[in-house]
């Protein structure tokens, strides 16, 4: 069993200890255990620390069985003393998340009984999983204000090692997952929760909680959120953001919003105005098209090659052009730089299938596709080009 001393000093950066065994795991990674340690491995929410043993960079760090694995890029040649060396920015930063979401959770608990089911330590952003189905904005910055005041008060945090007896004299926010060896994080007279990990010794170096944004998961609220130094980080990145959007728009951050809703609807407007107009051009092409046929081994065909349409769009025209002229069988082509596409349909007057047709034409370009008898697509390959296509569907027809 490894002696855990980021237990009894959470703060502490470097440490000597003595390597008790070195392997490699079924992936061939190389892991170091050490008589005692101050890597705390990933547990109850939050990640393992990373740092140094020896030089060898500490990547990840697991927990078996009470044998802490400190998994390193190469094995440590000197074996009784080695050097441990914490990233103590990262150590301290995964001190205040943890914390925060002990003051957060038992907010919501003492002001509403809304209970925590889980919680999630990210990179960048902290989870809880609140057991309600719906949380207003107004419960929501009532809870953030009294979580910030229990962290200006900078009340006392503690952890302590207790059996059951003990701990039964405690009400605790949860129930515990184990009944012996049980580490107990309190603050006093406001939070007392069975906890493994690693924290402040007081609320003030939280330095502040703030509510980011939440959604349903399920039946469940999913909030998210920062504390300590992620909280200047993200109003930095956001700040970042606005000041681009203040140029570029040409407009006071107070009055974004309204810009933004006004170029919105402004798009809008112009997006229906562009259907608009490319439903007249396509009733201009079936106009044209149906005033345009010729006599193939006598079926009226009408063909035609376009550029850069949608297969929604090319199958819009042939519809368009059979339900004009319903004795004509309709061939349109659309071309891009990536394949070509085809799409053939017939009037009602017309006996020829379709789901044929489109099999015969694709063979050209060794494509894919199908549909039924009286309206097919597929595509292929720009083997050729879309009017030397249109041309060898019309011999296929012959």
């Amino acid at each position: 069993m490894t002696i855990k001393i980021f237990y009894k000093d959470p703060y502490i950066k470097s440490f000597t200890a003595k390597v008790i065994k070195q392997r490699q795991d079924h992936e061939g990674k190389w892991y170091v255990v050490l008589d005692k340690t101050a890597f705390y491995p990933t547990g109850g929410g939050q990640p393992h620390d990373i740092g140094s043993l020896n030089g060898s960079n500490v990547e990840r760090v697991d927990d078996v069985e009470g044998e802490v694995r400190h998994y390193v890029q190469a094995p440590i040649d000197e074996i009784d003393n080695v050097k441990g060396e914490i990233n103590w920015l990262i150590r301290f930063d995964h001190m205040q998340q943890h914390a925060g979401q002990h003051i957060l959770s038992a907010t919501f608990e003492e002001l509403f009984g809304f209970k925590t089911v889980s919680f999630h330590l990210g990179k960048e952003l902290c989870t809880i999983d609140l057991d309600i189905p719906e949380l207003s904005l107004r419960d929501a910055e009532k809870a953030e204000g009294y979580a910030n005041q229990i962290i200006l008060e900078n009340r006392p945090i503690e952890a302590r090692w207790m059996n059951k007896e003990e701990v039964d004299q405690y009400e605790l926010r949860k129930e515990l997952s184990v009944e012996e060896n049980i580490r107990l994080v309190i603050i006093p007279g406001f939070d007392y929760n069975g906890c493994g990990g690693t924290h402040p010794d007081t609320t003030g170096q939280v330095v502040a909680i703030k509510l980011l944004n939440w959604e349903k998961q399920r039946q469940r609220i999913r909030l998210e959120f920062v504390c300590g130094d992620r909280v200047r980080n993200q109003l930095g990145k956001k700040q970042s953001i606005i000041n681009q959007l203040n140029q570029l728009l040409s407009s006071p951050e107070a009055n974004l919003v309204t810009v933004v809703e006004r170029l919105l609807k402004n798009e809008k407007e112009m997006g229906k105005s562009l259907q608009e107009t490319r439903e007249k051009l396509f009733n201009y092409e079936v106009t044209e098209l149906t005033n345009n046929y010729e006599v193939i081994n006598g079926t009226n065909v009408v063909g035609k090659v376009f550029d850069e349409l949608s297969m929604k769009e090319l199958q819009k025209i042939a519809k368009l052009v059979v339900g004009n002229k319903k004795d004509v069988v309709a061939i349109l082509i659309n071309t891009t730089k990536a394949k070509l596409q085809l799409v053939v349909a017939r009037g009602s007057e017309v006996n020829l299938s379709m789901s044929e047709l489109i099999k015969n034409s694709l063979l050209i370009i060794d494509g894919k596709g199908g549909g039924n008898e009286e309206l097919a697509q597929g595509g292929g390959e720009p083997t050729i080009t879309g009017e030397q296509f249109l041309q060898e569907i019309k011999e296929v027809m012959k």
